[in-house]
């Protein structure tokens, strides 16, 4: 069943995270996992939420989405992207259709 990785980021250091990304969008394949979406065009339609940015990524499974958030790899870039920007992420499964 497939996992979603879902990130909303708020840039406040573009060189910092242009670098994160050099690092850290590699790790997502090499973790199975792949970039479905990447937008700074996000438009609220309910809510208070109004994301900056928002990245929809997507992994086999769950288990798959926390072995590359958990990976020795990824956390290298962690940190830059920690530095760069501010971020809130959920993964989540996806439920078989009906």
């Amino acid at each position: 069943m497939s996992a979603y990785v879902l990130v909303d980021v708020d840039v406040h250091d573009p060189v910092a995270f242009a670098r994160y990304r050099e690092l850290g969008v590699p790790t997502i394949a090499a973790h199975g996992g792949r970039v479905l979406a990447r937008s700074d065009d996000v438009v609220t339609l309910e809510g208070n939420w109004s994301p900056r940015r928002i990245v929809v990524l997507e992994f086999d499974d769950l288990e798959a989405a926390r072995r590359w958030h958990a990976s020795s790899e990824y956390q290298a870039a962690r940190e830059l992207r920690l530095s760069a920007a501010h971020t809130q992420s959920i993964a989540l499964a996806a439920l078989p259709a009906s």
